[in-house]
């Protein structure tokens, strides 16, 4: 994106001007390789946060998620994020209520909201599929947005939602608008990094994009783990190892002397 670090106020300048990429890493070597790669923004789990994590990844704009369910007062999802922003993160996502929204946000907390389909909350959508295909639902993501914005959230992460709807809520909102299979009307294009990598050996969702295999080569690389460690246990039941250059000599005289001492003890 450029050479330092963004601010939210540098995201919300480039609102509408061209769509950045954001990747969901989970390993500081994943989000090693995003920086190298030119991804603009991460999603990471808080844990992964940290000096190291800053060394790595020096300009990716970074949003910790606030897992929803695994705090329950303003107060615990506060003491979160004030530890996340510390640890390297530049905002927090945040799918709880509006009320902890509006806390974090009186405290300067930078919040990512989540609209369309929440996965913590998909039984109120009906489950895991698009949300916004009707009038009705499209109307609700709309007002999922404006209630986001006054309750002072920055951006969201708007999620398997048609792309004509996403794209017209986009244009009239002054939240910065993440899609996840919401198309290209938004202003940034966000997948999981489990997905692109070909890591994934669940469902893979429609609007992911496999780049790679990796799963095929960590099977190779496990098949070869049990091929080692059976040669290793063969070769010890036949006393092929250890071989002499694995062993540490002992000067005769010196062993001489030890073994009479110990017949001495």
């Amino acid at each position: 994106m450029q050479d330092k670090r963004p601010t939210v106020a540098d995201l919300l300048a480039m609102k509408g001007k061209r769509q950045l990429s954001m990747l969901r890493v989970e390993t500081l070597e994943e989000a090693e390789a995003a920086q190298k790669a030119g991804i603009d923004m991460l999603s990471v789990p808080p844990e992964v946060l940290g000096p190291a994590f800053r060394e790595a990844v020096p300009t990716c704009f970074t949003f910790p998620g606030l897992e929803y369910g695994e705090f329950v007062s303003a107060e615990e999802y506060l003491r979160a994020a004030f530890k996340a922003l510390k640890a390297g993160g530049d905002a927090v996502w945040c799918a709880a209520s509006l009320q902890v929204i509006r806390r974090l946000r009186d405290e300067g907390v930078p919040v990512c909201g989540h609209v369309g389909l929440i996965p913590p909350k998909s039984t109120w959508t009906g489950g895991f599929k698009a949300v916004g295909k009707t009038l009705e639902t499209a109307l609700l993501v709309w007002r999922q947005v404006k209630a986001l914005e006054e309750a002072g959230a920055f951006s969201a992460e708007i999620e398997v939602v048609p792309a004509d709807v996403a794209s017209a809520i986009s244009k009239r909102t002054s939240l910065f608008m993440i899609s996840m299979g919401a198309g290209a009307g938004c202003d940034a294009q966000y997948l999981f990094a489990t997905d692109v990598l070909g890591t994934n050996r669940g469902h893979v969702p429609r609007h992911s994009k496999v780049y790679r295999n990796l799963a095929a080569e960590y099977d190779r690389l496990q098949q070869e783990r049990i091929a080692a460690f059976s040669e290793l246990a063969h070769d010890i039941k036949s006393g092929a190892y250890p071989e002499r250059r694995h062993l540490v000599d002992i000067p005769k005289g010196e062993l001489d002397q030890f073994l009479r001492a110990l017949e001495a003890e």
